[in-house]
């Protein structure tokens, strides 16, 4: 009894080996041997060998398997330990032919006789596992055999999962699932998509210049999911628009979240124009504290959603002049908060995100009325409290009981106007911005006068620079190199020093909020400009005193070190690049939102 033990363990990885190296020469051996080896559960998850074929991407292992199958009348839709078949790991693998091997042997498939709803399941698993793992051609292949016979629930969860081809067809056949809903949290597909701001493209229709790059397969391919995913949020929109009512529309899009909110959230401006462009009355929605998608906008620092502000017209003053009347909070109070950690990751260094809090600020301040500006918050008011009771301290006892309220984070906001706010609320990022710029101006500043040392230096000790008056005169007069030498030695001396006062400019600063607005940052620009610049001509000095001492004689050697010398320059523009196009865009053009070209009319 062991050694048939020993034996079966033996055969098992054997054959466990040859389905996954898509062997069938070894497996065949085996099969001969013993047929039952043809469905026996060869590992621990119970898999049978064409699980393990399946799963491996074996074509021709799994063909030849198949065809054994059906001549020894066995079930293809074997099940492992944990449920699944053999289609299933073939959705996985995304290899249609694995698919179709097994697909095209099986007698109840859909579409090939009556149908059978018990055995459907086995190709709606399948089908929903590839568009889950992104299998594009096998979800394809899988829903043109079941997209006739898909029960309405099978239909919404795919629809849930996909945006592609696939999605535009289940809406075609059935348009009404636009407004089915999650059983869990009673989502809609809307509300999805309303929170995936990278997934819909700017056009329904893919341009030409796209359709000509579709070598590139994946730039092509995400040009075209997003194409998609613009023709199926059209699709939604047109459905619920044209087909609910007003009342039932407006429940549909706040519930049980505001889809318009959720993308504004987030950044979905493409989602936001179609919805907008479909019933333009939605800029009008607000959710329970009185906030539009433009002040929603506002608190989570997104750009391109604040833009569209600025194509609805003399529409934009009375939206942004609202506020929640419950407590005055008005949409500068809303940007008077400190953005999110992430947001804030986007630009780099404190004072330059100090620098984009201010120009939010700046930006909202300038379409408010003045009296906005002066609005301080104020505590909601108790229902049971009467208008013109004086505010309830947090231990009132009022019939019986004491009014106790847990002290909330937010309580230091009360009686603060926008301004006011935004200094206390960015306080710490104004002080670490101050720590930042200061370090930085220091290193740079050390670099700048350890330069001006080096090339105050050099111009005396450069090989003639010494030597008799007639000496000098013959070089100048016959060596190039000398010249290039001179120019460029007093060009890095004036950019270092120059440098040096910057950023001495940038330590004696006041490093008050208005400071980092323009002062700050441009310093700072023109502060690493001239530091590079001086990098540069140094290098181009230092060589240059190579080709003076290597005058006629070995020129290789000046030509490696001038090719080598470049390196520090080009590392400084490598490091700071990205921090001085921040700087730039931040200081010298305008807010964002006025230049984004986003049409929603």
């Amino acid at each position: 009894m062991e050694n048939k033990g020993n034996n079966n363990i033996k055969k098992a990885i054997e054959l466990y080996q040859a389905a996954l190296k898509g062997d069938w020469e070894a497996a065949k051996g085996i099969f001969k041997e013993d047929s039952s080896w043809i469905t026996k559960k060869i590992t621990i998850k119970k898999n049978t060998a064409l699980h393990v074929a399946a799963a491996a991407k074996r074509i021709g292992f799994v063909e030849e398997l198949v065809k054994l199958y059906c001549s020894n009348n066995h079930d293809l839709f074997i099940k492992n330990g944990e449920g699944h078949t053999a289609l299933f790991y073939a959705a996985i693998s995304g290899v249609v032919r694995i698919a179709e091997a097994i697909v095209k042997n099986d007698d109840q498939r859909p579409g090939n006789s009556d149908v059978n709803y018990a055995h459907l399941i086995e190709y709606y698993v399948p089908l929903l596992t590839a568009v889950i793992y992104k299998r594009k051609e096998m979800a394809s292949y899988l829903f043109s055999l079941s997209k006739e016979v898909l029960q309405p629930e099978q239909q919404f969860q795919l629809l849930l999962a996909t945006i592609d081809n696939i999605a535009l067809d289940i809406l075609k056949v059935k348009s009404g699932l636009a407004k089915w809903r999650e059983k869990e949290n009673g989502d809609t597909a809307l509300h999805l998509l309303a929170r995936k701001p990278y997934a819909i493209g700017s056009s329904n229709q893919l341009s030409c210049l796209k359709k000509y790059i579709s070598r590139f397969n994946r730039v092509y391919k995400t040009a075209l999911m997003q194409t998609l995913a613009h023709q199926v949020v059209e699709c939604l929109c047109k459905f619920v628009v044209e087909n609910l009512p007003e009342p039932e529309l407006r429940k549909f899009i706040t519930t049980p979240s505001s889809l318009l909110h959720d993308a504004a959230r987030v950044g979905n401006v493409e989602f936001l124009i179609i919805l907008i462009r479909s019933y333009p009355d939605f800029i009008w929605i607000a959710d329970k504290d009185s906030k539009t998608i433009f002040h929603v906008a506002v608190e989570y620092r997104q750009e391109n959603v604040f833009s569209l502000i600025h194509e609805i017209g003399g529409v934009k003053d009375f939206i942004v002049n609202g506020f929640n009347q419950k407590n005055d909070c008005n949409i500068l109070h809303l940007v008077g908060m400190l953005a999110s950690p992430y947001r804030l990751s986007k630009v780099s260094g404190t004072a330059l995100q100090m620098q984009y809090e201010f120009r939010w600020f700046k930006e909202v301040e300038e379409m408010v009325t003045p009296s906005h500006c002066k609005m301080k918050i104020k505590r909601d008011q108790p229902k049971d409290q009467k208008p013109g009771d004086q505010p309830r301290r947090k231990d009132d006892v009022i019939d019986g009981r004491t009014t106790r309220e847990p002290v909330r984070k937010d309580d230091d906001i009360y009686g603060l106007t926008p301004r006011e706010l935004f200094s206390k609320k960015h306080e710490d990022l104004r002080e670490k911005g101050e720590e930042w710029i200061r370090k930085t101006a220091n290193s740079c500043m050390l670099v700048a006068t350890l330069i001006t040392t080096m090339v105050f230096a050099a111009s005396f000790t450069v090989r003639g620079g010494n030597g008799d008056y007639e000496d000098v005169i013959s070089i100048l007069q016959t060596n190039v190199a000398f010249k290039v030498f001179i120019v460029f030695d007093v060009a890095a001396l004036v950019m270092s020093t120059t440098s040096a006062l910057i950023f001495l400019s940038i330590l004696t600063s006041r490093y008050a909020e208005k400071d980092f607005f323009i002062c700050l940052p441009i310093k700072l620009f023109f502060g690493l400009v001239t530091l590079f610049l001086c990098i540069a001509c140094m290098a181009v000095a230092f060589s240059a005193t190579f080709f003076i001492a290597y005058d006629k004689t070995k020129m290789t050697i000046p030509w490696i070190i001038a090719a080598v010398i470049i390196l520090p320059p080009i590392c400084f523009v490598g490091f700071h690049l990205e921090l001085a196009r921040d700087i730039l865009h931040l200081s010298c053009f305008r807010f964002s939102p006025r230049k984004h070209k986003k049409r929603l009319f």
